[in-house]
């Protein structure tokens, strides 16, 4: 900056004022190429400082939109306190006229006493770090609300009313305001609660999260003593304005609508209170004037015992009603004065006696008045029909009055008995079941049930008796038919022979298919139709059980008909993919179904190919396993049934040499041999994600939860156990080595740590662990869920099935360890296989080819994908059709020698297999498939 610019500013030095001297050492620091300029000048204004001055800030970290951004968002908690600092003094203003309202408004001052602290701490630790926007403010400024800004502006930030500020404040002293503001929000609370009137749960909950949220603050600040002048913890401070102005902005919207409810409703609840009061003691007052009238006409009288009791009586009414309105009174002045004590910190006899007092009182007056004015009418020696309906009268209405008393008491005692709990008249029920199961009352109930059977009993065999009588009169009459004599025709109709009865008029009936036939079967079989029915009215049960077979049999022969007749119209087309890679020499266009073969009666949970392809095992949710023989030609032939017992089945997987099957359950896994011999049952104590060969057939890993488990084939035994850390594995696949093994599956949360909210997606992982040294060699993250992984079989390809998005090649490659003398092992993406419409993908994508050339994976609608594994080309598509739908899973014969040919299976929900091949028959083949290819 030129000097003639720092010379011409020496004439504002008369618009100083005397807290400048604090601004001296920030501007001196800003400002360092004046120092000598400003010393001889004075120190300038800031609104009269040149803006190249401004600028020219070397020491300031942060760039001037940080600056910005850091003072906008302190301007913002600013804003946000001041609307809590609004809403404060509006609550003490609406407050003010309720009743023990003391402690509410005291409390409410605290607080905002303490976020005037607060607030000159977060101000002085933002001017440190964002000088050029953020001002501080002296405490003469605060302390006297006629203190202008810079401008000549009264501050917007409390101009109500003189502040409070501690003497000793500085940034060391955060953390203990902060812990202090927390008794002071909690005490608030407090004494919210103590207006029983009405409970706000929303401010409760924003108010006590508020509290805590201070506390933990306050806690983690503490670790930072003596860094408070420190850049990093001042950053760490001004971010936390952020997350306290949150829970500012909740507490002001709570504590409005408080404002705008809760308080009428206690006003409300308050004034009927002093209205019931009011009546008490106005009528207390008109009933001591009744009083005092009648006792003109007794007092004189004193010749007697019963004027004497008479004059006692109405002396003592007068007495209780004169009681019942001073009560009334002083409890209408208590309850309506704002500094009385809230209910619970009153000792209980005041509370009893300004509560209940004139009600007891009054009721006590009346009493005695009604009872006076009974013996007032035998002592004046009244007639006696008017003395015997006044004692009537009297005892009518004080039995009533004794009932309703005693009902109103009995009801008080039982709510504090039960705490609100229960009701008086649960309690007399309760009562009155207890008085029934009494042995003697039981006994008696017994009795009288007793005596009423018996006395039914009689009347019944009275009525018997009475209709044999009328119907032996009857029989002696000849003129009436009876039906039940052996001469007469008989009204019912006879029943239409069974079967066997008709055996001599109609033909055998041939054997009917049973429902377990085989499904491979092609034979049709045709049940002969029964010649003879019987008319709609007159059915017989053979017949009836003989048309329900037929329908059954006419059901079985459509079932075995569709089962057994080779798929129509499947839609095969290519979309613009090229029509051989440059490694393919497969013909797509003779793909078609082969064969649909009903293999199980549930979903298709999982299917693989043996290694030598003659074989295909399938997992179903019907609680078994099934192994086919696989022709050249596709063609599938039961060969074994594997039972599992109980458990799901989740997957099969064939042995590197195919002479073993393993079959996963929940918690076990089951060795079967390639003839359907079970050679050994492992159980597991953890849940089974997954299982996966070695390939050196040494044994095979079971995937339980973050642990990869070794088990030994040969012995059964568990050889090694590999922890992932925490990760919830859903799937592993191993190196043809045997050193290393790739582990997906979303990351685990430690106890204790910091939880993801419901709709945030967990973190997903990818590790490779290395076996031989049992250490993670590197791991990287992923967005998408993932279903399952695959390995190629020759080269270090890994494949991974997502659950919403599309197939993805990742390559691992071993590398040199530069901080230590061994190999290491990373993985990268190579690409993934996208498709050009949205496909809801199901079950596990797999390799295809006799070299693992191809990419193969369903969708959930029947569409199927052919991908080329290098160039992620699509080489192949199969449209979804309406009813050819829901797959479940897919897999790829890779023991076909021939390169020319492709063979797959697909499994669907409701149980069927279905393979393709390129090289199926052509009148096997589906006509309409090939038309369109």
């Amino acid at each position: 900056m030129p000097r003639g610019t720092a010379r011409n500013t020496g004439g504002y030095s008369t618009h100083l004022d005397a807290d400048w001297s604090k601004k001296r050492k920030q501007i001196l620091f800003s400002l360092l190429d004046q120092l000598t300029e400003l010393s001889n000048d004075g120190e300038p204004d800031t609104d009269f400082m040149p803006q190249s001055a401004l600028e020219d800030d070397s020491l300031v970290p942060k760039g001037v939109k940080q600056q910005a951004a850091g003072a906008e968002q302190f301007f913002k908690f600013q804003r946000q306190v001041e609307n809590l600092d609004i809403e404060l003094c509006n609550f003490a203003n609406a407050a003010r006229h309720l009743g023990s309202s003391v402690g509410i408004l005291s409390s409410a001052s605290k607080l905002r006493d303490r976020l005037t602290n607060i607030m000159f701490l977060l101000r002085e630790n933002a001017a440190c770090l964002f000088p050029r926007r953020v001002i501080r403010h002296s405490r003469e400024g605060l302390l006297n609300p006629d203190a202008m800004d810079d401008g000549g502006r009264r501050a917007a930030w409390r101009r109500h009313r003189p502040l409070h500020l501690d003497d000793n404040l500085h940034p060391e002293t955060l953390p203990l305001h902060l812990g202090n503001f927390a008794d002071d929000v909690k005490n608030f609370v407090k004494c919210l609660n103590e207006f029983p009137e009405f409970d706000d749960v929303a401010v409760n909950q924003s108010m006590m999260e508020f509290e805590g949220n201070l506390r933990y603050w306050a806690v983690r600040l503490n670790e930072y003593t003596n860094q408070f002048r420190s850049a990093a913890v001042q950053r760490y401070v001004h971010d936390l304005t952020s997350e306290i102005g949150y829970h500012v902005d909740n507490v002001t919207v709570t504590l409005a609508m408080f404002i705008e409810i809760g308080v009428p409703t206690i006003s409300s609840h308050q004034q009927h209170a002093a209205n019931n009061l009011l009546n008490l003691s106005t009528v207390a007052t008109f009933f001591s004037g009744v009083t005092a009238t009648t006792l003109q006409f007794s007092y004189s009288t004193t010749s007697g015992k019963l004027a004497d009791i008479v004059n006692t009586l109405w002396f003592s009414s007068l007495v209780f009603s004169i009681a019942a309105a001073v009560n009334s009174l002083l409890g209408l002045t208590w309850k309506k004065a704002m500094y009385r004590s809230p209910g619970h910190r009153v000792p209980w006899w005041v509370s009893i006696w300004i509560k209940r007092s004139p009600l007891v009182f009054l009721v006590m007056s009346i009493a005695s008045f009604s009872a006076g004015l009974m013996l007032f009418t035998y002592s004046s020696r009244q007639g006696s029909v008017t003395s015997t309906i006044i004692t009537v009268l009297t005892a009518i209405t004080s039995f009533g009055l004794a009932a309703v008393s005693a009902w109103f008491a009995s009801e008080r005692w039982i709510f504090v008995r039960h705490s609100g709990q229960k009701w008086l008249g649960d309690v007399i029920a309760e009562f009155t079941a207890s008085v029934t199961n009494l042995r003697i009352v039981r006994g008696m109930r017994i009795t009288i049930k007793w005596c009423n059977t018996c006395f039914l009993s009689m009347r019944t065999c009275l009525r018997r008796f009475s209709r044999a009588v009328y119907a032996t009169m009857i029989r002696e009459n000849p003129v009436l038919p009876l039906h039940n004599q052996p001469d007469q025709p008989q009204a019912f109709r006879h029943p239409c022979p069974t079967s066997s009865h008709h055996s001599d008029s109609q033909e055998p009936k041939p054997a009917l298919l049973s429902h377990d036939v085989a499904v491979s079967s092609s034979e049709s079989v045709t049940p002969s139709v029964l010649s003879d029915q019987c008319s709609d009215r007159n059915f017989t049960p053979g017949n009836i059980d003989a048309r329900q077979r037929f329908v059954n049999a006419v059901r079985t022969v459509i079932m075995l008909g569709a089962a057994s007749r080779p798929s129509s119209a499947m839609e095969v087309g290519e979309l613009g993919m090229p029509r051989r890679s440059a490694n393919n020499s497969v013909k797509w266009d003779m793909l078609a179904p082969v064969i649909d073969q009903v293999a199980h009666q549930a979903l298709v949970r999982h299917l693989q190919f043996s290694p030598n392809g003659k074989l295909l095992a399938t997992a179903g949710w019907d609680k078994k396993a099934v192994v086919f023989r696989v022709t050249e030609l596709g063609e599938l032939a039961a060969h074994r049934v594997l039972f599992n017992g109980k458990g799901l089945i989740g997957q099969v997987a064939w042995s590197p040499n195919g002479r073993v099957i393993l079959v996963r359950l929940p918690r076990a896994v089951r060795v079967w041999s390639e003839d359907g011999v079970c050679m050994r049952s492992i159980a597991r104590e953890q849940p089974i994600q997954s299982v996966a060969w070695l390939p050196n057939h040494e044994g095979f890993l079971s995937v339980e939860g973050s642990d990869v488990v070794r088990i030994d084939l040969t012995e059964g035994t568990v050889s090694d156990t590999y922890n992932l850390g925490q990760i919830q594995l859903c799937g592993v696949a191993v190196t043809q080595d045997c050193v290393r093994l790739v582990g997906v599956g979303p990351s685990i949360t430690p106890e204790g740590g910091p939880h993801p909210s419901c709709h945030i997606r967990k973190e997903k992982k990818i590790i490779v662990y290395n076996m031989v040294t049992k250490t993670k060699e590197s791991q990287t993250p992923l967005a998408d869920d993932i279903r399952d992984i695959t390995m190629a079989r020759k080269r270090p390809l890994v494949l991974l099935s997502l659950e919403k998005a599309p197939p993805q090649m990742w390559r691992l490659e071993v590398v040199k360890d530069r901080d230590r003398d061994s190999t290491t092992s990373r993985i990268t993406l190579k690409h993934a296989f996208v498709t050009k419409i949205p496909v809801e993908y199901a079950g596990s994508c797999c390799f295809g080819g006799c070299d693992d050339q191809f990419v193969v994976c369903a969708g959930k609608n029947g569409d199927i994908h052919i991908w080329d594994r290098d160039s992620a080309a699509l080489l192949h598509f199969v449209s979804p059709q309406s009813g050819r739908g829901d797959l479940a899973c897919i897999g790829w014969n890779g023991g076909l020698k021939d390169m020319k040919t492709a063979m797959f299976a697909t499994g669907s929900h409701h149980g069927v297999v279905r393979v393709w091949s390129t090289n199926a028959p052509v009148d096997e083949r589906d006509e309409e498939s090939l038309d369109e290819s």
